[in-house]
Parts: C-alpha cells; sequence; structure tokens
C-alpha cells in the first residue's frame, strides 16, 4: 500500500481531496514506477481537480503531472539499468489516475528523463508542465539566437524557464511584471531589462530596449495585446499559453497592420516528438547550470488541500508537496 492524495469527484479543495492508503501501482510494458520525493503543483492540478477542465475519473483520481523522485521499478521492454535513476517527471496525470501526490507514481519510460548530477530534486519537480511550455512557445517557430523576446509575466513559473531558456539559445529578452519585488525575480532569472507593465511609459521602456520583438511568450493576451502589438512588427510571432476569465476581443486590424501571427499553446495537445525534444533540451539546460529554482513553498502530502489553495492563490514562485 502507499499513501495517496486523491479525489473521486471535482470541486473546492477542501472538498474533494483526501489523503488515503491506496494500493501501490505496478509498472506495465513500457513504464517505470518512480518512488516520488517532490510534487509540484500547477494551476492544471488544481484546474482539473475543480471541474474545470472536465475529464473522466476512474474510480479516483491522484493529481499532480510533474514530480521528481527515483526509479525503482521497471516494467518489460525497459532496461533493468534505470533502476535507482533520479528522474524528473512530466505528464504523469495525463490520461491516467497516477499522479505525482503520491509515494509512488508509474508512467510511460519517456516520461521519467534522467537529471544530471547535481541537480536538486526542488529544481527537477519544478520543471514539467512550466519548462515544457515555455520551451514550446519559444522554439516552435525556429531558433533565437540573435532574436528579441519578449517574456510577458517573468516571475512566473513559465516565464522564470522561458527567460532562461531564451538566453540560453542565444536571445535578449526583456521581460514585463507587476511589482518591484517581481522585477527582482525576473532580474535574477536572468532577464536583460524589466519592465513593470503598469507604469504609464511600458510600451517607452520595452521599445528603448528593442523597436520589435520577435517573439512573445503571452500568460495574458487580453490584458496585454496592445502593449504586445506597440512592440511587434512583420514576423513577430505573438504566443499565448493561458486562458483568461473572459476571452479576449481580438483588434483584427491592428494585428493585420502588426503583421504578427498568433500562436496558442496548450501543452497537452502538443506532437509527442516535441515534448520529448522539449524534455531533451530541459535536460542539457540542466546539465550546462542555465535553470536555477524559483522561490518554494512546501507543505507536507497531508497538507495537501493547503499546498492546492496556496497555489490556486496565487503564490509567487513554486509550490511544492513533500512526498518522502
Amino acid at each position: 500500500m502507499m499513501k495517496a492524495a486523491l479525489y473521486r469527484g471535482t470541486g473546492k479543495a477542501n472538498d474533494v481531496l483526501r489523503v488515503e492508503d491506496v494500493e501501490r501501482p505496478e509498472p506495465g510494458p513500457g513504464e517505470v514506477r518512480v518512488r516520488v520525493a517532490v510534487s509540484a503543483v500547477n494551476p492544471t492540478d488544481y484546474k482539473t481537480r475543480a471541474g474545470a477542465t472536465p475529464r473522466s475519473i476512474d474510480d479516483f483520481q491522484i493529481p499532480h503531472q510533474d514530480g521528481a523522485g527515483v526509479i525503482d521499478a521497471v516494467g518489460s521492454e525497459v532496461d533493468p539499468a534505470r533502476v535507482g535513476q533520479r528522474v524528473w517527471v512530466w505528464f504523469a496525470a495525463a490520461g491516467r489516475r497516477w499522479g505525482t501526490a503520491a509515494e509512488w507514481t508509474v508512467i510511460p519510460a519517456r516520461q521519467a528523463v534522467p537529471l544530471p548530477e547535481g541537480v536538486s530534486l526542488d529544481l527537477a519537480a519544478s520543471l514539467g508542465v512550466p519548462a515544457m511550455t515555455a520551451h514550446r512557445c519559444l522554439f516552435a517557430d525556429g531558433p533565437l539566437e540573435g532574436r528579441t523576446v519578449l517574456v510577458a509575466g517573468g516571475a512566473g513559473a513559465v516565464g522564470h524557464f522561458a527567460i532562461q531558456l531564451a538566453k540560453r539559445a542565444g536571445a535578449r529578452v526583456v521581460t514585463t511584471v507587476s511589482s518591484p519585488h517581481k522585477a527582482e525575480l525576473a532580474a535574477g532569472a536572468g532577464a536583460d531589462h524589466v519592465v513593470n507593465y503598469r507604469d504609464d511609459d511600458a510600451v517607452d521602456q520595452v521599445r528603448s530596449f528593442a523597436s520589435r520583438v520577435d517573439r512573445v511568450v503571452e500568460v495574458a493576451l487580453g490584458a496585454s495585446l496592445e502593449l504586445d502589438l506597440a512592440v511587434s512588427g512583420p514576423e513577430t510571432v505573438i504566443v499565448t499559453y493561458a486562458a483568461e476569465a473572459q476571452d479576449p476581443v481580438l483588434p483584427v486590424r491592428a494585428c493585420m497592420a502588426a503583421n504578427v501571427t498568433l500562436r496558442f499553446v496548450l501543452l497537452y495537445g502538443v506532437p509527442v516528438p516535441s515534448l520529448e525534444l522539449a524534455a531533451r533540451d530541459i535536460t542539457a539546460a540542466l546539465d550546462a547550470g542555465a535553470l536555477s529554482e524559483l522561490p518554494v513553498h512546501r507543505y507536507p502530502l497531508e497538507e495537501i488541500v493547503a499546498a492546492q489553495e496556496a497555489a490556486e492563490g496565487g503564490a509567487v514562485g513554486k509550490v511544492l508537496v513533500d512526498v518522502s
């Protein structure tokens, strides 16, 4: 048996999340079992638990896509030498019940990525959804060497890794934030220039860095599109990865005048080869020391409700759950 956070129906965290003893899963063909040390909370996790992104539940659902730990068993078709590997985990709960908010998870072998020596389990658990989203937003439209990237929300998890992956790829990076504290975090991540988007002259501040940006990684398309278009031009790609409470009204003429391309990213629909490429590139960045930890808010597994509520409440940094 193992301890696991789970829910059997959707709703508020305090109403549906429980920690229970369930049978420990066994890896099937092509799968590995990971003894989870740290589990991470993402918006996708609490939105699915709340029922905002409906999906069927097979008796129970253990939440959380991302985590880190050690492989302790493998199924057939997997090299037995993988037992004992430290790994970072992605998409653990995608179409499966075995998320990382449990002492063990079972996943396809490709979704347990070996960790370079010296990388902390906290950083490893924080990758997954945010780092892979950042990678897709940055590289779906070509290389970044010598390009200029605008990262909206540079203090968030996606923004943090977008800054660092873009810098590693040879880009110049300007980012927007909403407070001095967040500006410090974005600068610490490696941004070349940080702008408070609430400033009246925010557009001028971005333009002082670059008259036109090549790529925009956008967290709030409706709220930020006016600024984005003001610093865009032919061949600029504006990539958004988050939905707002209300769908934005698209200023078609302004988009035409700027000759921009709009791209929308939902990680669960990205082709598997692109996800595997992202995992390889992220691991290479880890090995090179190019990725760093976010500020951490940590909770024990028994406080899973508080952990999800903290993430849902907008905790700045990364909410982690210590499983073992």
